[in-house]
């Protein structure tokens, strides 16, 4: 437990700090699923659409070292590599 005035505020610095990153975490899961579901429903417009909105966040995430850059690089190519296979 923290004893000192200073460990205090850096615990609960630490605390809201995890709870923001959570929170940024379970934004970019969700704009992920969105393009997902998008991609299984077969509508490929929607789908660029849906992918078009989450790459901004994927890379905003990656920036901010939330997520490695690979990982970001990772699902931006699985995504894309998707939807160019989809039936136009």
């Amino acid at each position: 437990m923290a004893n000192t005035a200073q460990a205090k505020k850096r615990a609960r610095q630490a605390e809201a700090h995890r709870q923001h990153n959570a929170s940024m975490k379970s934004m970019l899961r969700t704009y992920i699923k969105r393009v997902i579901k998008a991609i299984q429903s077969g509508d490929k417009a929607k789908a660029e659409a849906e992918y078009q909105i989450a790459v901004p966040i994927v890379d905003r995430m990656a920036r901010k070292k939330l997520i490695h850059i690979n990982k970001a690089a990772r699902h931006k190519s699985r995504l894309t590599h998707h939807i160019r296979n989809m039936p136009a």
